[in-house]
């Protein structure tokens, strides 16, 4: 992980609370770099094994650093987080924590895989399995801003005041707008992941430490219903891929179809186990909603990076 340049700020929390405390009182356009943990919050280390994801602490899970309250910010502004740069750790965690994750009932036993992270310049990337490298994709799981209603709140599920939403592109260049909810804002951020793919399906993505550069910059009466992404980087994987489908009434049972069915293409193409084949489609594979148009059947499109399925179906 990189030294962080200058002032830098670590203290974590893993609620939202309006009661809480500022990290640091900054003015409009600032820039602040934090060094955030991993997802475990330091429970989990490179040797860690499966068992431990048992007695996880998961009150401690997620933690975020701040909170950071912005000169002028005001409840009906928005607040704009330019994301500047995403220093990464050395290693990563990816795991099926039990009763996490859209295939949770399918994966009831924990799994727990730590790699290597390169982010040197011309580096390897993620060697998730012995034949597979992910190329680095830094990206923040969590940004937010301290809802208005009293008392903590927690960092997960997300709400419109932002939290744990998970979206792939915000990595550097990104920028994030927020509704401030209460005076300051109370900014904090947290979750940073090496590579996560669209929808992190099992749970987690590359989960590690970072240190994390953000600009926080004020637009009175700016904001919006809810958190909005404005992406410096194609939002699509510039790579053809194997999209599994699912079809059905229910957009959460169509998505879970079309990753089924991708898990038994990679089990059946790689020869890898059923768990690793989860854990390398949350962090390669991009889920869609493919269309909402033709009731009573929606589209749900699972796209595999076509290099993970070379030659399927060998006609």
């Amino acid at each position: 992980m990189p030294t962080p340049r200058g002032p830098h700020h670590r203290r974590s929390h893993a609620v939202w609370d309006a009661s809480l405390e500022p990290l640091s009182v900054v003015a409009s356009g600032d820039e602040v770099e934090v060094v955030a943990q991993e997802a475990s919050g330091g429970q989990l280390r490179p040797d860690s094994t499966a068992d431990e994801l048992l007695s996880l602490d998961m009150a401690s899970l997620n933690p975020v650093v701040g909170p950071f309250a912005v000169e002028g910010a005001r409840p009906g502004d928005a607040l704009v987080v330019d994301v500047l740069s995403v220093g990464l750790d050395t290693w990563g965690w990816t795991a099926l924590i039990p009763g996490f994750g859209l295939l949770a009932d399918d994966f009831p036993e924990p799994y727990l895989r730590t790699s290597a992270v390169d982010s040197t310049p011309g580096g390897g990337g993620v060697q998730l399995l012995p034949d597979v490298v992910l190329p680095l994709s830094p990206m923040v799981g969590t940004l937010g801003v301290a809802p208005p209603e009293p008392g903590p709140h927690p960092v997960i599920p997300p709400t419109r005041w932002g939290g744990n939403l998970d979206v792939r592109d915000v990595g550097p260049g990104a920028r994030v707008v927020l509704p401030v909810g209460v005076e300051g804002a109370l900014f904090s951020l947290g979750d940073v992941h090496a590579v996560m793919g669209d929808g992190e399906v099992c749970g987690t993505g590359v989960e590690t430490s970072a240190v994390v550069r953000v600009r926080l910059t004020v637009a009175p009466g700016r904001a919006p219903r809810s958190p909005v992404v404005i992406t410096d980087r194609q939002s699509l994987r510039l790579e053809t891929t194997v999209a599994t489908t699912g079809v059905g009434p229910d957009l959460m049972e169509g998505a879970r179809d079309a990753v089924r069915q991708a898990v038994d293409l990679l089990v059946e193409e790689r020869g890898v186990s059923r768990e690793d084949a989860y854990l390398l489609l949350s962090l390669a594979a991009d889920l869609r909603v493919s269309e909402v148009v033709d009731a009573p059947s929606w589209v749900v499109t699972c796209h595999v990076p076509r290099r993970l399925l070379a030659g399927w179906p060998h006609v």
